[in-house]
C-alpha cells in the first residue's frame, strides 16, 4: 500500500466513522435503548421517543487548530 493510498483512506475516515456512529445510534434507539450524547457544556441521555434528560454538566470543548501541539501533564 502506498503513502498516497494511506492518505486517501485517512481522508475518508471522518465521513465513514460519522456514518457508522449515526447508524449505531439509530440502531440502539430502534432497539428501545437510550444513548448518551454530548453538546457543548452538557452530557444528556436520549431516549427512543425523542426525549432527553440532562445527566451531567461538563466544560465546553476546547477549540483546536489543526497542527497544534498540546502537552498533557
Amino acid at each position: 500500500m502506498s503513502d498516497q493510498d494511506i492518505q486517501t483512506l485517512e481522508n475518508q475516515f471522518p465521513a465513514v466513522s460519522g456514518s457508522a456512529f449515526a447508524a449505531a445510534r439509530e440502531q440502539t434507539l430502534a432497539s428501545g435503548q437510550s444513548v448518551l450524547q454530548s453538546e457543548p457544556g452538557v452530557i444528556y441521555e436520549g431516549f427512543p421517543d425523542g426525549t432527553r434528560r440532562s445527566v451531567k454538566r461538563i466544560e465546553p470543548p476546547t477549540p483546536v487548530v489543526t497542527g497544534s501541539k498540546f502537552t498533557i501533564r
